[in-house]
């Protein structure tokens, strides 16, 4: 599992309109390339009067599944311009698709390339890029007198507490990054003097800002 990717946080959309022709740009997070299909074709149900309905995807760990498609605009003016938008803002894991209405004017190749690209971004803004990071799963069990310690820790620390039970001890579930979660681990043992069993868990990716 990458410790990082950039990818967008939820569906959006955005429409913009460029010389009388309606471009409506769409995106959406997808884990699989099935699911950027299933994507492209649910797109291609909500407006099947459109002109054209042209897309990219870029999915899997390794980018390793890609597919751009002009849907009948000129060769290279449309899925190729969508897909190199996703790839200039470094997005893994996303479909974009490009609903056109014609309004009239012929734009030309080059225009058509400005007003495909122009469009895909719109609607990655409109999903709210993101940075999926990879944390991991903490658990530690304390007795009410190591608690404060540990809590004091883990928000000394930036730690994400997920959840604190509070029975006849403290059970605290918390997020580190994936990369720090063994030495903290260490660290917590040592605070506690290896008193407080701690249990490593499953890796969670969540979502941070891209300005990040």
């Amino acid at each position: 599992m990458l410790d990082e990717y950039r990818t967008v946080e939820r569906r959006g959309e955005k429409e913009i309109v460029i010389r009388r022709s309606r471009f409506i740009g769409h995106a959406a997070p997808v884990e699989t390339e099935e699911e950027a299909q299933r994507f492209v074709e649910e797109i291609r149900k909500k407006h099947p009067q459109a002109t054209h309905n042209c897309y990219a995807y870029v999915a899997g760990e390794r980018d390793q599944f890609q597919k751009q498609s002009d849907d009948g605009e000129p060769s290279g003016t449309a899925g190729r311009p969508i897909l190199e938008v996703i790839k200039r803002r470094g997005l893994k894991n996303v479909a974009v698709v490009v609903t056109r209405y014609f309004g009239g004017i012929l734009l030309g190749a080059s225009g058509l390339v400005g007003a495909y690209a122009e469009a895909a971004a719109a609607g990655i803004d409109a999903a709210g890029p993101v940075i999926r990071r990879l944390h991991r799963l903490l658990t530690v069990e304390a007795d009410y007198g190591r608690y404060g310690k540990i809590e004091y820790e883990l928000r000394q620390r930036g730690i994400i507490i997920r959840d604190t039970a509070f029975t006849d001890k403290v059970t605290v579930a918390c997020l580190p990054l994936s990369t720090e979660a063994e030495r903290l681990a260490a660290d917590l043992t040592n605070l506690t003097q290896g008193q407080c069993p701690i249990t490593l868990g499953d890796g969670v990716y969540m979502n941070h800002p891209a300005g990040e």
